[in-house]
């Protein structure tokens, strides 16, 4: 799978040096949306649903949680398709013949990552060679106009 180097804005948008902010970086790139603005949308996110188990420094630099991450790019209008169930083992590798054309926001283990038409966008090549295992991917929700 072909890899390019893509920090989806976030060196423009003024921030330094390497954090867990994957989520922030594969829905800017995935969605074009300029990194402050979905940083700024997740941190808030994450203020409003905190809870004992989220302390209140939290950020998106450090990673999202799922269920704010869900719906987030659900309002977005990107629908989730798993590939792995619980038992199933590994079905769809990081690479470009086991995934739709597309812009896909996909879930791997232990990171998420942007794809566009079978090419990673990311700040290092996460494929481990076509061998990493995909739990999942969001793609943006297709709307038929049945209007004639």
């Amino acid at each position: 799978m072909r890899w390019v180097k893509d920090d989806g804005g976030r060196a423009a948008a003024g921030f330094r040096g390497s954090t867990g902010d994957c989520v922030v970086r594969a829905i800017a790139i995935a969605t074009g949306r300029p990194y402050r603005s979905v940083y700024d949308e997740l941190h808030q996110a994450m203020r409003e649903q905190r809870s004992p188990k989220r302390p209140a420094n939290r950020s998106p630099r450090n990673g999202v949680p799922t269920a704010i991450l869900r719906s987030y790019l659900a309002a977005a209008g990107w629908t989730w398709t798993p590939t792995m169930r619980i038992g199933s083992g590994t079905t769809v590798h990081l690479r470009a013949d086991e995934l739709p054309a597309g812009r896909l926001i996909v879930r791997c283990s232990r990171h998420i990552t942007a794809v566009i038409d079978g090419t990673i966008h990311d700040t290092y090549d996460p494929s481990r060679d076509g061998t990493r295992a995909v739990y999942g991917f969001w793609a943006e929700t297709t709307t038929t106009n049945t209007e004639g």
